[in-house]
């Protein structure tokens, strides 16, 4: 493929009286959350790939191992009897040799056989070759409740049109610049499928399959889909214990005692498979926001964003038994050559700052006695123009609804030139989706006293850990100081502050053990600070040139 000039994405808008009856198969699932009216979306989406169903089988694939050779030899020989033992040695390495490599032969036959078995030829007619293996690519991920205690019941099947699609995420890979972007599109978006009439987008897979879903997703999105993956979301669960679980920083605490029965407080932890597919389920935990969908699709990324990082980390020792069990679960269109072939040109991603997510923009609508997702189609093609430039998805952070309150991974925003696939801002600071934990030091440094006490404050209200003290003088601007990898961190707290400016790596001159020092200066008034430019801010703190006597007794 090669090129992916976003196409313009297709109209999905639709009047009232268009909208046909649905045919969606009753799934048994927890029922679905009204929508407190009318909304727009702006920000990370859909449901994902974190379900696991209790209770499903878990089927053994065959397991191969290399043949050993057992037996001692002895150091001392006669001589006469040396040629013939070197002899024996080699024709037993030889051997061990061969049965090695026909073990691993089989095992990758095995997995490839898996993976590829319910890729047909009208997939594959769908998607679209890159013309140059190193090319970014897009791939679409779907997550379908299609566990084997449903295929084989009398109520759903084998065959797709049983089924919806509860994940969809279009995923643009870039193997040569490290890259992987990841957007949701809600499951509820409404889009014209031609003769099948207006549906839910959802409904694509039901209609025709892996093929008709991934057909429908491209031209929607304006662009080349040239990989696929399906995953039953009971393999979730699977794949987050084979990697030894996942470790999540929630923002806000999760609590939904009716339906998923989590109960998980704000902060980082560490999840086994189980509670992370809960937590990929739970969007009733977040009903008191509005459209609890979007902020669940928000935690699935998050959760995909864990277990890339814990994969990435292991090395070959996690990937190969992670391989094993999703291929139980999993459909591809890619062997297994060609996935540890990317996984090889991905090796030292930082997730944090390598991927982008983010979801496409929609509008709530109730039609017919059904909530539909209505695309903001102007805001999506904009999305997918700067998607396909290599950029985060958002240009302004007011896009990202779901952040602070959601789970997130990598970065969303970025204000950088559209032209650029840099993911830098124009003071040359990385943008990063801002996080609401940790501890922070507030400072005063101007002479009015009970400033960092009120900071510390509204800082608390937001989930940080907050302590106040003095700074050692007075400071011309308020700045924002993060330590160690705690950018994130003090992201969230310049913009709880209400502050534009990025956060300064701290040099060492301020306080190193909290993850974040905030540095209120003279230009702090009122609660705002006058000047958001902290342009010139190298982390010495530059003083006051008058009346820079140490502030004493302000906090």
């Amino acid at each position: 493929m090669g090129k992916h000039s976003a196409k313009a994405p297709q109209q999905a808008g639709a009047s009232e009286g268009d909208v046909r009856p649905q045919v969606q198969a009753p799934l048994p699932d927890v029922p679905r959350g009204h929508h407190a009216g009318a909304r727009t979306h702006h920000g990370t989406a859909a449901a994902g790939v974190g379900a696991a169903p209790q209770g499903a089988g878990d089927p053994n694939a065959p397991r191969y191992s290399r043949a050993k050779g057992a037996g001692e030899y002895i150091e001392k020989r006669q001589r006469r009897g040396r040629h013939h033992v070197l002899r024996a040695v080699l024709v037993t390495l030889v051997a061990l040799v061969v049965a090695g490599g026909a073990a691993v032969a089989a095992y990758v036959h095995h997995i490839n056989t898996t993976i590829t078995a319910g890729v047909d030829d009208k997939l594959r007619d769908t998607l679209v070759e890159t013309k140059d293996p190193g090319d970014p690519f897009y791939m679409l991920l779907l997550g379908i409740d299609k566990d084997e205690e449903r295929a084989e019941s009398r109520d759903y099947g084998e065959d797709y049109s049983a089924y919806r699609t509860d994940t969809i995420i279009l995923a643009r890979v870039d193997p040569r610049d490290k890259k992987v972007t990841l957007i949701s599109i809600p499951r509820d978006t409404l889009v014209d499928m031609g003769t099948n009439g207006k549906q839910k987008i959802n409904a694509a897979y039901s209609f025709g399959g892996a093929a008709y879903a991934t057909k429908i997703v491209s031209e929607f999105a304006g662009v080349d889909i040239s990989h696929y993956a399906e995953i039953d979301m009971d393999g979730f669960a699977k794949v987050v214990d084979a990697i030894g679980g996942v470790t999540v920083d929630l923002p806000v605490a999760v609590k939904d005692p009716k339906y998923t029965g989590l109960d998980l407080p704000a902060g980082k932890q560490k999840l086994d498979g189980k509670t992370a597919a809960l937590l990929g389920r739970a969007r009733h935990a977040y009903d008191s926001y509005g459209g609890g969908d979007f902020y669940r699709a928000a935690n699935q990324r998050m959760l995909i964003g864990a277990v890339i990082t814990k994969v990435m980390k292991g090395g070959a020792s996690t990937i190969v038994p992670t391989v094993t069990t999703l291929s139980s679960y999993v459909t591809t269109d890619m062997d297994v050559t060609s996935i540890a072939s990317l996984a090889s040109s991905f090796k030292g991603i930082d997730v944090e700052k390598d991927v982008y997510s983010g979801q496409c923009p929609t509008i709530s609508k109730y039609v017919n006695n059904t909530w539909y997702e209505i695309c903001d189609t102007t805001a999506w093609k904009k999305i997918m123009d700067r998607v396909d430039k290599g950029l985060p998805p958002y240009k302004d952070a007011s896009q990202d609804f779901t952040a602070g309150v959601a789970g997130s991974v990598g970065v969303s925003t970025s204000t950088g030139d559209d032209s650029s696939s840099s993911s830098t801002s124009a003071n040359g600071a990385a943008q990063v989706s801002p996080e609401y934990t940790g501890t922070v030091l507030v400072l005063n440094g101007t002479s009015t006293a009970g400033v960092a006490g009120n900071g510390a404050s509204t800082l608390t209200s937001a989930g940080f850990a907050a302590t106040t003290n003095d700074a050692p003088s007075l400071q011309a601007k308020t700045t924002v100081y993060y330590n160690g990898d705690a950018q994130a961190k003090a992201a969230g707290v310049a913009k709880t502050l209400g502050l534009s400016a990025a956060p300064v790596q701290n040099d060492g001159s301020w306080d190193t053990s909290s993850d974040v020092v905030v540095v209120f200066g003279a230009d702090w008034i009122d609660g705002s600070a006058k000047s958001a430019d902290a342009t010139g801010s190298t982390g010495t703190g530059g003083t006051a040139s008058a009346g820079s006597n140490a502030a004493t007794g302000t906090n």
